[in-house]
This record gives structure tokens, sequence and C-alpha cells, in this order.
């Protein structure tokens, strides 16, 4: 049996603007087994969330998928119409998204919406409360039966986030896609919402989508790592391999841009340079205005996602991809 959920092959989203069309995911190709969580990490705009969007496809225009495929269990999801998408999302996918307030509805209640999908899949009214109670108490939150009559804006952050992690687990998706679900909580409840989702995902037994710019999320939660740049993939390998073995350049600069304990410098390191302009067009690797180790191909060739060791993919020119330091 394929242990396979999700297959993400070359898949490209463009955004038609008037200054041109900007491809903010650039022929990304990834997958995710069954009951693993795959991060994937990069720098704010890189494509990550646009990334997440398009698998939902949740896409808003001018946004649209202009190429590649979405296989999740063996059903290509580009293809399928709205109604088909419906079926599928919040039931066999789920997705948390960053502010939980803008994804809530102010006017209903927290238990009509936790149990509102469960409803919608032919659960009696009784039942879907029943339910919605009991996942709320397993996302911690306390006195349900109060919360349950709460509205989004008398709880706080961190229990809307619990909140929208309950309706998404309730419904038992297949693939959760938690899109940054710690962005806007104080570490003290970022701890406690990454510790939940390791016990729901014991519980549950989902595969994840981790969503983040976060290595500290990583380290916690993640087993494989897929890193991104500019719209493309440019390393993937588990997360013990991208913290002792970063192979790709930019890989290895953001690992020496995390803080750490033994760290005698008073300034964090950082990637000099800038994001290229994806409205232009870019022969090569995007990434070679700012890399400490271009070569004259880099700048002419787009390199390819290789594999350099069993599981450990890297798209880079350069001998560095085979190991050693950048200076």
């Amino acid at each position: 049996m394929d242990n396979k959920i999700l297959e993400v092959r070359d898949l490209s989203i463009d955004f038609k603007t008037k200054h041109g069309t900007v491809r903010a995911v650039d022929e990304v190709s990834f997958d995710i087994n069954r009951g693993e969580v795959f991060a994937l990490v990069g720098e704010s705009g890189c494509g990550k969330s646009t990334t997440a969007l398009g698998i939902m496809r949740l896409l808003q225009e001018p946004g649209e998928i202009s190429g590649g495929q979405i296989m999740f269990e063996d059903r290509e999801l580009v293809g399928l119409s709205e109604k088909e998408m419906t079926h599928i999302r919040g039931k066999e996918i789920g997705m948390i998204f960053q502010n939980p307030l803008d994804s809530l509805n102010p006017v209903y209640s927290i238990g009509y919406q936790v149990s509102e999908g469960l409803i919608t899949d032919g659960m009696n009214k009784e039942e879907a409360h029943e339910l919605a109670r009991e996942t709320l108490r397993d996302v911690k939150i306390s006195d349900v039966e109060s919360r349950m009559k709460s509205y989004p804006h008398e709880i706080s952050g961190g229990m809307r986030q619990r909140v929208m992690i309950a309706m998404m687990l309730c419904r038992n998706p297949k693939l959760l896609i938690a899109d940054e679900p710690t962005t806007a909580l104080d570490v003290t409840i970022q701890a406690g919402i990454i510790e939940l989702m390791n016990e729901l995902r014991s519980k549950y037994n989902s595969s994840i989508l981790m969503i983040t710019h976060d290595f500290g999320i990583v380290a916690d939660m993640a087993d494989r790592v897929g890193v991104m740049y500019a719209g493309n993939i440019v390393e993937v390998a588990d997360v013990m391999s991208i913290f002792d073995d970063a192979r790709h350049p930019y890989t290895k600069l953001l690992m020496k841009a995390l803080p750490t304990i033994t760290k005698e410098e008073g300034r964090l390191e950082t990637i000099s340079g800038t994001v290229p302009d994806l409205s232009e067009p870019i022969e090569g690797c995007k990434f070679a205005d700012r890399c400490p180790v271009c070569q004259e191909i880099c700048r002419r060739e787009r390199p390819a996602l290789r594999e350099v060791e069993s599981g450990h993919l890297v798209a880079c020119h350069c001998q560095d991809a085979e190991g050693g330091d950048v200076k």
C-alpha cells in the first residue's frame, strides 16, 4: 500500500497583476506520508502559505494554479469542481489559518461553529454537540459548557486558536494543514499549542503540513522539512539532517542565523541582499545574487531538485551541495 497521502508535483501558482505575472509558487514538488508532520519553512513571502491555499483550492483572484498536480489519496485535486472540493475541505483535509479571529464567524457561538461541520456531514444535532464538547475538552478548553455558548470576541487569542484546532479535528481529517498556527500568540501559549498538537497527532494519527518560519516549531514537531525560497523548494530532508547536515547554501545561512545558547557573538547573523522580484524572469538560481558560493552556471541554469543522499534532496549546482561549509 502506498504510504503517501499527498503528492505535489511541479505545482505553479501565478498572480496576474497590472505590473505583470508574478509566479509565487514555481514548480514545487513534495510528498507527505501518512501520520507524518512535514514542515514547509522559509522567509516570509517565499510562497509557503500560497502553496497551502493552492492545495486547498482556496486561491483568490488574481491567483490561479497555472500548472502541476496535487494528488490526495490518488485523487487529482486540481481538476475538481468547487462542489467536489467542498466535500474534501474540512472532512478530509482541514486547515488552521494564521488568524483565528478572521476565520471564526463573529455572529455564531463557539458550539455552533464547532458542530456545524459535523451536522453538514449528516450527524444529528445532539450527537454533533456532544462530539464538539468532547473535542473542546481534548484541546484543553476549560468550562466547556460555558465556552460552547461564547462568541469569538469573548475568548482569548490562544483559546480561539484551540477552537480552530477543535473545529478541524472533530471531523478527523486525514491531512491537517497548519498555517503559522502560533504566530499571533505569546511564547507561553505557543508552547501549549505545540504540545497540544503533538498530543492530538498521536491520538488522531493525522498527517500534518506545518507552514512556519519558526525553527523551534520545526524541531518540536516535524519529521521532514522542505525549505522554500522565492517560490521554489531548495532542500528536502528529515529534520535531523536539516539541522545537522544542511546542504543548500540558503538552508545553511538560515541555520547560522538561528539564536543558540552557545553563541558568543553579540548579534545574530543575517543573510545579505534581498529576495528577487518574481515579476521579472530569472534564468538561473533565484538565490544566486545572495549566495556566497555562487558559480557562473548558477546564473545561467536553474538547478533541479536532486537526491544527494537517500531521502535528502537539494537544488544547487555548487559543490557545496555535496557537503562543506558556507563561509
